[in-house]
């Protein structure tokens, strides 16, 4: 079976620009990170697996119901309603080498579930074209749409479901992610009770046309990540992690910079 890559990303910026219901709406750079990657491939069951039930093989700590990969099956079935895809996960499991720290800001669980999208599209002849496996993904989690896409960088807005790509040469990361375990929720809560204030469309738009190499040089974690502050009040330990010329991922935990040439 063919080996796919799931490939991290960071947010090079995010900004909130609202909130809908529940959500906040955002405008964020997401951007690729090549040389960090987990790999997916389906492994044909053997005697020892359950040929009722969706399998896993990799190390997670959640409950395969909680898995995004799970959800990611559950959506497509619910959308296509494939019986091939059912017999496809009897028969076998779906393989992962994690390699993307989880719960890090690094959309670890999105892209898996975003490439088991597209390798189940491609290994049963769906059909489905991207836009149509964007839209499944959603429902999965807001940063699978970007991943379903594939772009190296994109811009990314509402709550998610928006993604532009944006032109520009690949960037190489040094990414550090400490041993902190962030609840994304608990950060856009304290984000929404003290440190509310979002962008205006003059701000955003700026932002939607800067290189991303300009953006990391001119601003710093807290200018650049709104949820930096609200995530460093939450999680004191962040700050002996910090150091200046770092970035912030997401609602973390994960730093970033542009790998120095040699």
């Amino acid at each position: 079976m063919n080996l796919y890559r799931a490939y991290a990303k960071v947010n090079i910026f995010l900004k909130i620009t609202g909130v809908r219901d529940n959500y906040h709406e955002i405008i964020s750079r997401f951007m690729r990170v090549e040389s960090l990657f987990d790999e997916l491939s389906f492994v044909k069951k053997d005697d020892s697996y359950s040929l009722d039930k969706f399998d896993i093989i990799g190390e997670f700590s959640c409950e395969t119901s909680q898995n995004t990969l799970y959800k990611a099956y559950i959506a497509l079935y619910k959308a296509t309603q494939s019986e091939a895809l059912k017999k496809l996960m009897r028969d076998y499991s779906i393989k992962v080498d994690k390699s993307i720290t989880a719960f890090a800001g690094l959309g670890g669980g999105s892209s898996d579930a975003a490439t088991y999208l597209k390798m189940c599209n491609e290994f049963l002849d769906l059909g489905l074209s991207l836009d149509e496996l964007a839209t499944i993904g959603l429902e999965v989690g807001a940063d699978v749409p970007f991943f379903v896409y594939g772009f190296d960088s994109a811009n990314v807005s509402g709550i998610g479901e928006v993604v532009e790509e944006f032109k520009e040469p690949l960037l190489d990361f040094e990414v550090f992610t400490p041993e902190v375990q962030i609840s994304t929720p608990k950060v856009y809560k304290t984000y929404r009770e003290h440190f509310f204030s979002p962008i205006d469309e003059l701000e955003a738009k700026r932002l939607k046309n800067s290189s991303s190499k300009e953006i990391l040089k001119s601003m710093n974690a807290y200018d650049a990540n709104d949820l930096f502050k609200p995530a460093m009040q939450e999680y004191k330990e962040l700050e002996k992690h910090y150091e200046n010329g770092w970035h912030f991922s997401g609602s973390g935990s994960s730093f970033f910079k542009i790998k120095e040439e040699v």
